[in-house]
């Protein structure tokens, strides 16, 4: 398996993208740590030393963006498919539902929410494959106690699978500061508000908004007040980066202060 994964790697600025199909990565994703970037988290691996580090440990990093889609396609570095984590983690629950090697975490979203997205889940697949869940206070990643809590939580649980959903970097962050602590846990999972979407809070865009990559529009127009500095001031230097990269110029910030 791992011959396959560097074999279908991509570069893209200062990161490297598993160039794989849905199908392929269900069978394939066993365990390790799994990162889905979007244009906001290329924009912070510009700048963001920890966060830059962990992407060259995790094991596997596909593409989430139909936005990051079209740039690699200018490159001239097409990827074979856009897996959004939130619709990725519905299938991989389905590929796995007889599968009862599978228990899953889930750790973030708001009180409340990932017990819902547990329930919602195992409806789904007719079992109990989310073994227990919790939503971790505002700011918990700075709390020691907390987090020594939550890490009692999860080895207590029988999980084998943990999916954290509490926006990145502070997801991928955490997974990385306290996954050696977490020895039943094989698979780490960083996804965002896919704990929400499951749950039923949040609603993914219309199928026709997601083809023509206006998923962002839409999750502006649900959540103006959160995403609209992200998507209409933070994101936007992803334009030049992607010239700087079509003229062969851009340079990793991070190699050039070694």
């Amino acid at each position: 398996m791992k011959d396959e994964k560097i074999a279908s790697k991509i570069s893209l600025f200062n990161i490297h993208l598993n160039n794989i199909k849905q199908d392929d990565l269900l069978r394939q994703l066993t365990d390790g740590i799994f990162i889905t970037p979007n244009v906001d988290h290329i924009i912070k691996l510009q700048k963001d030393r920890l966060f830059y580090d962990i992407y060259q440990n995790a094991d596997w990093i596909v593409c989430d963006s139909k936005i990051v889609q079209l740039g690699l396609k200018f490159l001239g570095k097409p990827v074979k498919e856009v897996i959004p984590g939130s619709s990725f983690f519905s299938a991989y629950c389905r590929h796995h539902k007889d599968n009862d090697q599978i228990r899953i975490f889930l750790l973030g979203a708001a009180e409340g929410i990932a017990r819902k997205a547990q329930e919602e889940i195992n409806k789904k697949v007719g079992r109990s494959m989310v073994v227990a869940s919790h939503s971790p206070s505002f700011g918990f990643e700075k709390d020691e106690q907390e987090c020594e809590e939550i890490l009692s939580l999860i080895n207590t649980s029988d999980a084998t699978v943990l999916v954290v959903g509490v926006g990145a970097p502070k997801q991928e962050k955490w997974i990385y500061k306290y996954k050696d602590r977490l020895s039943s846990i094989k698979l780490f999972m960083a996804l965002g508000a896919t704990i929400d979407f499951e749950a039923g809070t949040l609603k993914r865009a219309p199928v026709w908004m997601q083809k023509m990559s206006l998923e962002w529009a839409y999750r502006l127009f649900k959540e103006p007040k959160r995403l609209w500095k992200r998507y209409m001031i933070d994101d936007l230097p992803f334009l030049g980066l992607i010239l700087r990269e079509k003229l062969k110029i851009y340079r990793n910030p991070f190699e050039e202060n070694k």
